[in-house]
């Protein structure tokens, strides 16, 4: 064995010890334990073995010990016996100090040290008592009075620092929130100051598109001219309705409520042909309308009802952003659109075709671009697939994109209805 290998092993087993399963063990019985065999030891070294009495009531007050937190009071009871027949000290100091330390009541805590002080002043047997002896019974009671009074102090300090332990944490946890909800409203702020920034940018921009789309659509006698000026200045006007919602529910997560007004409707299923006929591309598209939630109990169909809007609204993104990479990377490709009701889940066995529709799916597969075509030199910042995909599992569904063995490429989406 080499030099540093048996460096490693002592370390090792240090580690164990400290930190494996017989420290835990140690650490969590120690506490318990400890005591009780103090106050045996004690009793031991006080009474001895020849007084049987003695010795007995002194063994039952220390193992009474083991269930002083469990019932801190009936076993401070238990060990006063000890105390007045058997002379001992540790296990009724340990039982007061637990007592006070988990039942610190005024009332109770009075009570218990008046009994051990009458328990620690009073001889066994009471016959032995000596009203006379002045200076000797002034000494036992100071000595009894400092023997109750210091457990209970200790015990109260402890369960004082305890309490501020648990404050200071709560302060702690406290201050990390308004660290975090003022981080939260500098961001907040910040983004409402970036939406006000992009209406002024953006929404001139594209208001001066849809206004030299509109005079062009006018002035043109060109009949397919005056088609893709209308296409131009419809999508410019969409882009407008967009943004304006956007710019809305930023502003309102930024605390301008005021402005974000009422929410635009948003696209659905319902969107989707006038998307693939503004798109511009060859598009077969294969899709019913927004299929009804089947009769499959009250439960599952008002889950559909409040997913539905998100997961249409999620299928058009998809269909969307698929396209439009296929206008920046295929140019020219003829692209299937398929979108369908699906059975995401079945028992074993099961055929998922005679289920219950309870999701879903969305596919946009296309060929290979058209060689002849002109690629267009649209920017992009190749986040479109990663949002997909972010959306899809926020939903609790799935997002597939791969190219296919023919040249082209698929994403295939899958929702279920019980999300949003």
């Amino acid at each position: 064995m080499s030099g540093g290998a048996a460096g490693r092993l002592p370390g090792r087993a240090a580690r164990w010890l400290l930190y494996g399963r017989p420290a835990r063990w140690l650490r969590r019985i120690g506490p318990v334990v400890v005591p009780a065999l103090l106050a045996i030891a004690d009793a031991l070294l006080v009474n001895g073995l020849g007084m049987a009495l003695e010795l007995a009531v002194s063994v039952v007050a220390a193992t009474a010990l083991l269930l002083r937190r469990r019932w801190p009071l009936a076993v401070f009871l238990v060990t006063l016996p000890g105390l007045y027949i058997g002379y001992i000290w540790f296990a009724p100091m340990i039982a007061l100090y637990t007592l006070a330390a988990l039942r610190p009541g005024r009332a109770r805590l009075g009570v218990c040290a008046l009994l051990l002080v009458t328990a620690h002043f009073l001889p066994y047997p009471i016959s032995d008592f000596e009203p006379t002896a002045y200076r000797e019974n002034t000494l036992v009671l100071i000595d009894a009075c400092v023997t109750s009074a210091a457990p209970i102090a200790l015990g109260l300090l402890v369960r004082t620092r305890r309490e501020l332990a648990v404050r200071v944490e709560d302060l702690t946890r406290s201050l990390r929130r308004e660290d975090r909800l003022l981080a939260e409203r500098v961001k907040a702020t910040e983004r409402a100051r970036l939406a006000r920034e992009m209406h002024d940018v953006v929404a001139h921009q594209v208001s001066l598109i849809s206004l030299q789309a509109g005079a062009l659509q006018i002035s043109t006698a060109d009949g397919a001219v005056r088609d893709g000026a209308r296409t131009i200045r419809e999508l410019s006007v969409r882009t407008l309705e967009e943004l304006r919602h956007m710019v809305g529910v930023l502003r309102a997560a930024g605390g301008d409520a005021r402005e974000a007004g009422e929410p635009a409707p948003q696209p659905g299923l319902d969107d989707l042909p006038r998307l693939i006929e503004l798109s511009a591309l060859d598009v077969t598209y294969e899709g019913p309308a927004a299929p009804e939630p089947a009769d499959g109990g009250a439960a599952a169909a008002g889950g559909r009802a409040r997913g539905a809007r998100t997961v249409e609204r999620a299928a058009y993104r998809t269909v969307q952003e698929a396209l439009t990479n296929v206008r920046k990377h295929a140019p020219g490709a003829r692209v299937r659109v398929r979108v369908g009701a699906v059975a995401l889940t079945a028992p074993d066995g099961a055929d998922p075709a005679g289920r219950a529709p309870d999701g879903l799916r969305v596919e946009v597969r296309n060929g290979p671009p058209d060689a002849a075509a002109p690629v267009p030199a649209l920017p992009g910042g190749g986040h479109g697939l990663v949002g997909l995909r972010e959306r899809a599992q926020s939903l609790g569904g799935t997002l597939e994109a791969r190219p296919t063995p023919e040249g082209g490429f698929v994403v295939r989406a899958e929702f279920p209805y019980g999300a949003g």
